[in-house]
Protein backbone atom coordinates (compact mmCIF):
# COMPACT_ATOMS: atom_id res chain seq x y z
CA UNK A 1 0.00 0.00 0.00
CA UNK A 2 1.22 3.40 -1.17
CA UNK A 3 2.26 5.64 2.26
CA UNK A 4 -0.22 7.90 1.20
CA UNK A 5 -3.24 5.42 1.29
CA UNK A 6 -1.80 3.94 4.78
CA UNK A 7 -1.89 7.61 6.00
CA UNK A 8 -5.27 7.72 5.43
CA UNK A 9 -6.14 4.69 6.28
CA UNK A 10 -4.53 5.73 9.82
CA UNK A 11 -6.46 9.36 10.18
CA UNK A 12 -9.96 7.54 8.94
CA UNK A 13 -9.72 4.84 11.50
CA UNK A 14 -9.20 7.50 14.35
CA UNK A 15 -11.58 9.74 13.16
CA UNK A 16 -14.20 6.72 13.18
CA UNK A 17 -13.44 5.99 16.33
CA UNK A 18 -13.62 9.36 17.77
CA UNK A 19 -17.44 9.49 15.96
CA UNK A 20 -18.26 6.22 17.35
CA UNK A 21 -17.32 7.20 20.79
CA UNK A 22 -19.49 10.79 20.43
CA UNK A 23 -22.82 8.83 19.14
CA UNK A 24 -22.43 6.13 21.95
CA UNK A 25 -21.99 9.04 24.48
CA UNK A 26 -24.54 11.24 23.30
CA UNK A 27 -27.05 8.57 23.44
CA UNK A 28 -25.94 7.17 26.98
CA UNK A 29 -26.37 11.32 27.92
CA UNK A 30 -29.76 11.16 26.78
CA UNK A 31 -31.10 8.18 28.95
CA UNK A 32 -30.10 5.66 25.94
CA UNK A 33 -29.24 2.08 26.67
CA UNK A 34 -25.90 0.75 26.77
CA UNK A 35 -26.30 -0.39 23.23
CA UNK A 36 -24.52 1.35 20.15
CA UNK A 37 -26.80 2.77 18.20
CA UNK A 38 -29.84 2.43 19.93
CA UNK A 39 -32.14 4.71 22.33
CA UNK A 40 -34.72 4.10 24.49
CA UNK A 41 -36.13 6.12 27.59
CA UNK A 42 -34.63 6.15 30.86
CA UNK A 43 -32.21 7.06 33.00
CA UNK A 44 -28.70 8.64 31.37
CA UNK A 45 -25.96 7.12 32.38
CA UNK A 46 -23.54 9.98 31.60
CA UNK A 47 -24.11 12.47 34.39
CA UNK A 48 -23.39 16.25 33.79
CA UNK A 49 -22.17 18.25 30.95
CA UNK A 50 -21.54 16.56 27.93
CA UNK A 51 -20.24 18.43 24.95
CA UNK A 52 -19.21 16.54 22.04
CA UNK A 53 -16.52 17.07 19.30
CA UNK A 54 -18.86 15.34 16.21
CA UNK A 55 -17.71 16.65 13.07
CA UNK A 56 -14.13 17.97 14.46
CA UNK A 57 -12.70 14.91 14.02
CA UNK A 58 -10.11 15.54 11.24
CA UNK A 59 -8.60 18.40 13.45
CA UNK A 60 -7.45 16.05 16.58
CA UNK A 61 -6.73 12.96 13.62
CA UNK A 62 -4.62 15.03 11.93
CA UNK A 63 -2.56 16.74 14.52
CA UNK A 64 -2.26 14.33 17.30
CA UNK A 65 -0.58 11.91 14.10
CA UNK A 66 2.58 13.60 14.57
CA UNK A 67 2.70 13.77 18.60
CA UNK A 68 4.64 11.46 20.40
CA UNK A 69 3.49 9.35 23.00
CA UNK A 70 5.80 11.42 25.78
CA UNK A 71 4.69 14.96 23.92
CA UNK A 72 2.14 16.86 26.27
CA UNK A 73 -1.07 18.01 25.34
CA UNK A 74 -3.71 20.44 26.77
CA UNK A 75 -7.80 20.14 25.95
CA UNK A 76 -10.78 22.10 26.26
CA UNK A 77 -14.30 21.08 27.94
CA UNK A 78 -15.09 19.23 24.52
CA UNK A 79 -11.99 17.02 24.67
CA UNK A 80 -13.06 13.37 24.25
CA UNK A 81 -11.58 13.43 20.51
CA UNK A 82 -8.04 15.40 21.42
CA UNK A 83 -7.85 12.56 24.10
CA UNK A 84 -8.64 9.82 22.19
CA UNK A 85 -6.16 11.10 19.12
CA UNK A 86 -3.27 11.36 21.93
CA UNK A 87 -3.49 7.59 22.90
CA UNK A 88 -5.79 7.13 25.54
CA UNK A 89 -7.84 4.15 26.29
CA UNK A 90 -11.89 4.39 25.09
CA UNK A 91 -13.06 1.99 28.12
CA UNK A 92 -11.46 3.66 30.71
CA UNK A 93 -12.84 7.70 28.81
CA UNK A 94 -16.78 5.84 28.47
CA UNK A 95 -15.99 4.74 32.64
CA UNK A 96 -14.90 8.00 33.46
CA UNK A 97 -18.17 9.56 31.72
CA UNK A 98 -20.42 6.71 33.38
CA UNK A 99 -18.82 8.40 36.63
CA UNK A 100 -17.37 4.99 37.60
CA UNK A 101 -14.14 3.67 39.96
CA UNK A 102 -11.83 2.49 36.33
CA UNK A 103 -12.24 6.21 35.22
CA UNK A 104 -9.14 8.17 34.66
CA UNK A 105 -9.89 10.28 37.43
CA UNK A 106 -11.61 7.48 39.28
CA UNK A 107 -15.46 8.59 38.35
CA UNK A 108 -15.09 12.09 40.08
CA UNK A 109 -14.73 14.25 37.06
CA UNK A 110 -16.69 12.94 34.36
CA UNK A 111 -16.31 14.27 30.94
CA UNK A 112 -14.89 18.11 31.47
CA UNK A 113 -11.82 16.67 33.42
CA UNK A 114 -10.49 13.72 31.13
CA UNK A 115 -6.77 13.25 31.94
CA UNK A 116 -4.08 10.55 31.45
CA UNK A 117 -0.50 11.72 32.13
CA UNK A 118 0.49 8.57 31.33
CA UNK A 119 0.16 9.75 27.24
CA UNK A 120 0.89 13.47 27.62
CA UNK A 121 -2.83 14.09 28.07
CA UNK A 122 -2.41 16.52 30.81
CA UNK A 123 -6.28 17.32 31.10
CA UNK A 124 -9.68 18.93 29.39
CA UNK A 125 -10.80 21.88 30.98
CA UNK A 126 -14.58 23.61 32.30
CA UNK A 127 -12.87 26.70 32.26
CA UNK A 128 -12.52 28.28 28.66
CA UNK A 129 -9.05 29.08 27.68
CA UNK A 130 -7.73 28.08 31.02
CA UNK A 131 -5.67 25.22 29.40
CA UNK A 132 -3.39 27.56 27.57
CA UNK A 133 -1.41 28.75 30.38
CA UNK A 134 -1.51 25.28 31.46
CA UNK A 135 0.22 24.51 28.17
CA UNK A 136 2.28 27.09 28.43
CA UNK A 137 4.10 26.02 31.36
CA UNK A 138 4.12 22.76 30.38
CA UNK A 139 6.01 23.76 27.63
CA UNK A 140 8.56 25.91 29.51
CA UNK A 141 9.30 23.10 32.02
CA UNK A 142 10.05 20.57 28.76
CA UNK A 143 12.56 23.62 27.85
CA UNK A 144 14.11 23.59 30.89
CA UNK A 145 14.56 20.14 31.06
CA UNK A 146 16.58 20.41 27.71
CA UNK A 147 13.75 17.62 26.22
CA UNK A 148 12.96 16.92 22.43
CA UNK A 149 9.22 17.10 23.54
CA UNK A 150 6.76 19.40 22.70
CA UNK A 151 3.27 20.69 24.14
CA UNK A 152 -0.03 20.76 21.72
CA UNK A 153 -2.76 23.04 22.96
CA UNK A 154 -6.19 22.97 21.81
CA UNK A 155 -8.57 25.99 22.15
CA UNK A 156 -12.09 26.98 20.53
CA UNK A 157 -12.51 30.38 18.76
CA UNK A 158 -14.47 31.83 21.71
CA UNK A 159 -10.84 31.38 24.00
CA UNK A 160 -9.31 34.20 21.51
CA UNK A 161 -11.14 36.80 23.20
CA UNK A 162 -10.55 35.82 27.00
CA UNK A 163 -7.18 36.84 28.41
CA UNK A 164 -5.11 33.32 28.77
CA UNK A 165 -5.30 33.91 25.05
CA UNK A 166 -3.14 36.79 24.81
CA UNK A 167 -0.80 35.83 27.74
CA UNK A 168 -0.05 32.34 26.94
CA UNK A 169 0.68 33.40 23.29
CA UNK A 170 2.75 36.51 25.08
CA UNK A 171 4.62 34.19 27.11
CA UNK A 172 5.39 31.10 24.79
CA UNK A 173 6.90 33.67 21.98
CA UNK A 174 8.95 35.92 24.53
CA UNK A 175 10.76 32.80 25.86
CA UNK A 176 10.43 30.79 22.52
CA UNK A 177 8.94 28.19 24.04
CA UNK A 178 8.20 24.40 22.13
CA UNK A 179 4.50 24.62 21.76
CA UNK A 180 1.86 24.34 18.79
CA UNK A 181 -2.11 25.82 19.69
CA UNK A 182 -4.23 24.96 17.80
CA UNK A 183 -7.70 26.74 17.47
CA UNK A 184 -9.90 24.41 16.84
CA UNK A 185 -12.55 27.04 14.98
CA UNK A 186 -16.04 25.35 15.08
CA UNK A 187 -17.60 28.87 14.29
CA UNK A 188 -19.82 28.72 17.91
CA UNK A 189 -19.10 30.03 21.08
CA UNK A 190 -21.82 27.92 23.29
CA UNK A 191 -24.99 29.29 21.49
CA UNK A 192 -23.56 32.42 19.78
CA UNK A 193 -22.19 32.57 16.43
CA UNK A 194 -18.48 33.75 17.37
CA UNK A 195 -18.39 35.53 14.46
CA UNK A 196 -20.66 37.83 15.83
CA UNK A 197 -18.29 39.05 18.86
CA UNK A 198 -14.63 38.51 17.49
CA UNK A 199 -13.08 41.58 15.68
CA UNK A 200 -10.62 40.72 13.37
CA UNK A 201 -9.68 38.18 11.45
CA UNK A 202 -9.53 35.50 14.01
CA UNK A 203 -6.77 33.70 15.89
CA UNK A 204 -4.20 33.27 13.03
CA UNK A 205 -4.54 37.35 12.74
CA UNK A 206 -4.20 38.06 16.37
CA UNK A 207 -0.55 34.99 16.69
CA UNK A 208 0.65 36.97 14.08
CA UNK A 209 0.96 40.16 15.56
CA UNK A 210 2.81 38.71 18.09
CA UNK A 211 5.24 37.68 15.81
CA UNK A 212 3.77 33.39 15.69
CA UNK A 213 3.89 32.00 12.46
CA UNK A 214 0.60 30.71 11.44
CA UNK A 215 -1.10 28.17 9.04
CA UNK A 216 -4.83 28.70 8.25
CA UNK A 217 -6.28 25.47 6.84
CA UNK A 218 -9.82 23.76 6.19
CA UNK A 219 -10.57 22.37 9.24
CA UNK A 220 -12.77 19.47 7.47
CA UNK A 221 -10.00 18.20 5.44
CA UNK A 222 -8.02 16.10 7.51
CA UNK A 223 -5.00 15.79 4.27
CA UNK A 224 -4.49 19.26 4.77
CA UNK A 225 -4.29 19.50 8.50
CA UNK A 226 -1.79 16.43 8.73
CA UNK A 227 0.25 18.54 6.41
CA UNK A 228 -0.02 21.85 8.06
CA UNK A 229 0.80 20.47 11.40
CA UNK A 230 3.42 18.16 9.97
CA UNK A 231 5.01 21.48 9.13
CA UNK A 232 4.66 23.19 11.88
CA UNK A 233 5.56 20.18 14.67
CA UNK A 234 8.60 19.59 13.17
CA UNK A 235 9.48 23.37 13.47
CA UNK A 236 8.53 23.35 17.00
CA UNK A 237 10.64 20.70 17.62
CA UNK A 238 13.47 22.44 15.98
CA UNK A 239 13.49 24.94 18.57
CA UNK A 240 12.20 27.42 16.50
CA UNK A 241 9.24 28.82 19.15
CA UNK A 242 6.01 28.57 19.34
CA UNK A 243 3.24 28.26 16.42
CA UNK A 244 0.27 28.67 15.98
CA UNK A 245 -2.50 26.12 13.20
CA UNK A 246 -6.01 27.60 12.97
CA UNK A 247 -8.53 25.08 11.95
CA UNK A 248 -11.98 26.74 10.32
CA UNK A 249 -14.35 23.31 11.38
CA UNK A 250 -17.97 23.15 12.34
CA UNK A 251 -19.63 22.03 15.72
CA UNK A 252 -22.24 19.60 14.56
CA UNK A 253 -23.76 19.27 17.79
CA UNK A 254 -25.52 22.27 20.41
CA UNK A 255 -23.21 23.35 23.17
CA UNK A 256 -23.78 20.27 25.24
CA UNK A 257 -25.42 16.70 24.24
CA UNK A 258 -28.92 18.00 25.42
CA UNK A 259 -29.29 21.66 23.16
CA UNK A 260 -31.17 21.12 20.07
CA UNK A 261 -29.24 24.45 18.62
CA UNK A 262 -32.46 26.06 17.40
CA UNK A 263 -30.62 29.02 17.40
CA UNK A 264 -28.65 28.21 13.98
CA UNK A 265 -29.80 28.79 10.96
CA UNK A 266 -31.75 25.55 9.02
CA UNK A 267 -29.99 25.85 5.89
CA UNK A 268 -26.80 27.33 7.10
CA UNK A 269 -26.58 23.80 9.33
CA UNK A 270 -27.70 21.36 6.43
CA UNK A 271 -24.93 22.99 3.93
CA UNK A 272 -22.21 22.69 6.50
CA UNK A 273 -23.26 18.87 7.28
CA UNK A 274 -22.78 18.40 3.57
CA UNK A 275 -18.59 18.58 4.30
CA UNK A 276 -18.96 16.58 6.67
CA UNK A 277 -14.31 15.35 7.42
CA UNK A 278 -15.43 11.69 7.62
CA UNK A 279 -17.40 11.44 4.28
CA UNK A 280 -15.14 13.85 2.85
CA UNK A 281 -11.92 11.08 3.91
CA UNK A 282 -14.02 8.69 2.66
CA UNK A 283 -14.47 9.99 -0.98
CA UNK A 284 -11.25 11.29 -1.41
CA UNK A 285 -9.55 7.44 -0.31
CA UNK A 286 -11.51 5.60 -2.43
CA UNK A 287 -10.49 7.90 -5.48
CA UNK A 288 -7.17 6.42 -5.08
CA UNK A 289 -5.67 3.06 -7.64
CA UNK A 290 -6.74 -0.05 -5.68
CA UNK A 291 -8.90 1.29 -2.70
CA UNK A 292 -11.81 -0.60 -1.58
CA UNK A 293 -15.10 0.30 0.13
CA UNK A 294 -14.53 -2.53 1.90
CA UNK A 295 -11.55 -1.68 3.94
CA UNK A 296 -13.31 1.25 5.72
CA UNK A 297 -16.75 -0.79 6.14
CA UNK A 298 -14.12 -3.38 8.37
CA UNK A 299 -12.81 -0.65 9.89
CA UNK A 300 -16.18 1.25 10.50
CA UNK A 301 -17.42 -2.77 12.32
CA UNK A 302 -13.96 -2.18 14.37
CA UNK A 303 -14.83 0.69 15.68
CA UNK A 304 -18.46 -0.38 16.30
CA UNK A 305 -17.11 -3.55 18.35
CA UNK A 306 -14.52 -1.42 20.36
CA UNK A 307 -17.38 0.99 21.70
CA UNK A 308 -19.66 -1.74 22.07
CA UNK A 309 -17.11 -3.16 24.46
CA UNK A 310 -16.38 -0.11 26.60
CA UNK A 311 -20.12 0.47 26.81
CA UNK A 312 -20.56 -2.80 27.99
CA UNK A 313 -17.64 -2.30 30.72
CA UNK A 314 -18.71 0.73 31.67
CA UNK A 315 -22.10 -0.16 32.60
CA UNK A 316 -21.08 -3.01 34.58
CA UNK A 317 -17.88 -2.07 36.45
CA UNK A 318 -18.11 -0.80 40.17
CA UNK A 319 -19.03 2.92 41.13
CA UNK A 320 -16.26 4.41 43.58
CA UNK A 321 -16.49 3.82 47.25
CA UNK A 322 -18.45 5.84 49.24
CA UNK A 323 -15.65 5.91 51.78
CA UNK A 324 -13.19 7.81 48.79
CA UNK A 325 -14.92 10.53 48.79
CA UNK A 326 -12.99 12.97 50.74
CA UNK A 327 -9.56 11.69 48.82
CA UNK A 328 -7.48 14.06 46.21
CA UNK A 329 -8.92 16.70 47.81
CA UNK A 330 -6.95 19.97 49.78
CA UNK A 331 -7.15 19.77 53.12
CA UNK A 332 -7.70 22.94 55.15
CA UNK A 333 -6.38 21.27 58.66
CA UNK A 334 -9.42 22.54 60.59
CA UNK A 335 -11.13 18.92 60.91
CA UNK A 336 -14.49 19.92 59.38
CA UNK A 337 -14.45 16.94 57.08
CA UNK A 338 -14.04 14.52 60.22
Amino acid sequence: MKQQQQTLIALYRMMVRIRAFEDAAETASQGGVAVYGQAASGSAKVRGPLHLSTGQEAVAAGVCAHLNKTDYLTSTHRGHGHTLAKGADMTRMMCELYGKASGFNGGRGGSMHIADFSVGMLGANGVVGAGMPIAVGAAHAQKLQGRDDITACFFGDGAINRGPFLESLNWARVYKLPVLFVCEDNQWSATTATAAMSAGDGAAARARSMDIASIEVDGNDVMAIYEAAKELVESVRQGTGPKLLHARTYRVKGHVSVDQAAYRDPATHEKALERDPIALVREFYLSLPGATVEELETIDAQALTEIQAALTFADTCKPPNPADAYEHIQTTGAGQWH
